[in-house]
């Protein structure tokens, strides 16, 4: 087996003028996807975006909302493909539920989303359930973390 490379990087909150950036290394926006390149701006500019990067630029960010029944949620999870498999996702989810500001903290993502799930799993998350009828064909699952400045 190959040995993982690490590598150094830094997680850190964006900066509004860095939605460009973040567009790049964003696979649905990046393909032209208007909607993400919205919101990316949108969360760039209400600061809810933290990102990893290293000398050679960005390499993921994770968007947290408090929207969900007045909980923390991610809503928006991407890691560069080029950046992946280097620990970078599982970093920016230990960053935010570091500074998550509620007692719980969730996401979802699809059925067939298999590396997020692992990625999830891998983080200690719990799958809380399951909802039908978001993507056609495609349920989501929903995870609870329990931020680490929170009681349990």
């Amino acid at each position: 087996m190959n040995a993982v490379d690490l590598g150094d990087f830094v997680v850190r909150r964006a900066n509004e003028s860095e939605s460009g950036a973040l567009v790049e290394i964003d696979s649905v926006a990046v393909e032209g996807d208007a909607e993400r390149r919205a919101n990316i701006r949108k969360w760039c500019e209400q600061g809810l975006v933290i990102v990893a990067e290293d000398a050679s630029g960005l390499l993921g960010y994770c968007v947290v909302e408090y929207t969900f029944f007045e909980q923390g949620f991610v809503t928006m999870l991407m890691v560069a493909s080029a950046a992946r498999g280097r620990g970078v996702g599982q970093r920016l989810l230990d960053a935010v539920a570091a500074s998550c500001t509620t007692s719980k903290l969730f996401t979802s993502t699809n059925v067939s989303n298999q590396p997020m799930q692992r990625l999830l799993q891998r983080a200690g998350w719990s799958p809380v359930g399951l909802l039908h009828g978001l993507d056609e064909g495609d349920p989501e699952l929903f995870y609870l973390c329990r931020p680490q400045n929170t009681p349990v």
